[in-house]
């Protein structure tokens, strides 16, 4: 490799570690061995397979566009698996999975208080958002971190991501580790737990490793499913977890299923985990997560209207960690640019990430937006009442039927009470003239659209 290639590929090392952070690039990355150049492919290796399959399928775009950015004539890079190792005898076949930085290191002495992964002191129990999808999780996990005596073990925490597992997960171990310091409170991930596990077997020294995991007062493993189907890992974790029920230790994991529905993790370990209390976080309700964003707000000590706070809680709806991340994005846009943050001004910073939110809007979904924003039942659209107080949004409604679907104006009728065609060519002009005389009307239509356009 030539003095060119190598600050090249030194900048791009630099790159990966800046953008993935470095818990990622030691594991995954830094293993990273440049192999050579051949036209307009950078040849890379790596000690195994899978390695090499999770990093084409994670880092692979990143890797090319960055040597693309070094090289112009790249277009592809190629990633290999290098010649093996003999095996090491009683090694699990799991091993495969571990860069050889995991695996092959001196031992070192790893104490419970080092092994246990740092606790974000932002995640507390007075910082979680608490609505109907996540009551139960919320009330199981603060039972498990205020009582004396263990509640129900293990407590199991499960639901999509973002939705505020590693939240909760967070809030047991500062709120134990504050009111109760002589406890010893181990938490990693599954698949550190696995790093651990096989590193004891690489070195002979699986009674250290028991003794370890064996001796803490509180056990708690995040993303349970990272051991399914590996089958060694599964054994040492279930004669883990029953030493330390069996001894009354307390033991809270999250994943993302429930336990029944883990693949590639033995019956008998599922029943385990399903022993104590499995709690559910269910997808965010539009009212949780337009609390989530006013906290957000106020612990930013940012003045945000209350229309945008609105607007990304109806659209942004996936979770709960991208919606945090749209209001910082827009909440530094308005620092760094001096500019108010606005509806417009939402629209434009985050178009990529509403973009990505957006669904075709239907007059079903149009008719339930409308009802929920002027808090009418959505049988009124359909009924005959002629009220002001359901015949404004009724027109509202038809509007944006119009305007946001392609449905004609007697299939727009049918779909309100089967209204004939007129009357909805009366709503629409009806709802644009208030639009231009009432500019506190025009908002409110402005932010139902803007909530609802595909």
């Amino acid at each position: 490799m030539d003095g060119t290639t190598t600050e090249q590929w030194a900048r791009v090392r630099a790159a990966l570690r800046e953008e993935f952070g470095e818990n990622a690039y030691r594991s995954w990355l830094k293993p990273l061995t440049f192999e050579g150049l051949d036209g307009d492919t950078v040849h890379l290796s790596v000690p195994t397979r899978f390695m090499r399959n999770w990093i084409e399928s994670q880092y692979g775009e990143r890797l090319t566009a960055l040597w693309a950015s070094e090289r112009q004539s790249i277009r592809t890079v190629s990633v290999r698996q290098a010649k093996q190792r003999p095996a090491t005898q009683d090694i699990p076949d799991e091993a495969a999975a571990l860069p050889d930085t995991e695996i092959t290191e001196a031992p070192e002495d790893v104490a419970a208080a080092n092994l246990s992964a740092p606790i974000d002191p932002r995640f507390t129990f007075e910082t979680f958002i608490v609505g109907k999808p996540n009551e139960l999780a919320f009330a199981a996990a603060r039972r498990v971190a205020e009582a004396p005596n263990v509640p129900f073990n293990p407590l199991f925490l499960f639901g999509g991501v973002g939705l505020g597992k590693t939240h909760l997960m967070h809030a047991i171990a500062g709120h134990i580790r504050t009111a109760a310091p002589q406890k010893k409170v181990l938490y990693l991930s599954a698949e550190k737990f696995m790093y651990q596990f096989i590193r004891a077997l690489r070195y002979k020294d699986t009674m250290a490793f028991k003794e370890m995991f064996r001796s803490v007062d509180v056990l708690m493993i995040d993303d349970v499913q990272f051991i399914a189907g590996k089958e060694s890992t599964q054994e040492e974790f279930f004669h883990t977890f029953n030493a330390l029920v069996d001894q009354n230790r307390q033991v809270v994991i999250s994943a993302d299923k429930s336990p029944a529905e883990l693949d590639g993790i033995e019956d008998r370990m599922k029943s385990r985990l399903g022993w104590g209390l499995v709690a559910e976080i269910h997808s965010t309700t539009y009212e949780l997560r337009l609390g989530i964003l006013q906290s957000k707000a106020e612990q930013m000590q940012v003045d945000v209207p209350v229309k945008v706070l609105e607007f990304l809680a109806h659209r942004i709806s996936s979770n709960v960690r991208e919606l945090e991340g749209a209001l910082n994005r827009l909440v530094a846009y308005a620092n760094l640019v001096g500019r108010p943050i606005t509806l417009e001004n939402a629209q434009d910073v985050l178009h990529d990430l509403l973009r990505a939110n957006d669904r075709k809007a239907t007059i079903e979904e149009i008719q339930k937006r409308v009802a929920e924003h002027y808090n009418i039942k959505v049988s009124e659209m359909h009924s005959a009442r002629r009220s002001r107080a359901v015949a404004r949004p009724r027109q509202v409604a038809m509007y944006l039927s119009k305007q946001l679907t392609a449905r004609s104006l007697p299939e727009i009728g049918r779909k309100f009470g089967g209204r004939d065609h007129t009357t909805v060519m009366h709503a629409v002009k009806k709802v644009d003239e208030l639009r231009q005389s009432d500019h506190s009307f025009a908002e409110d239509v402005e932010l139902l659209r803007r909530m609802l356009e595909g």
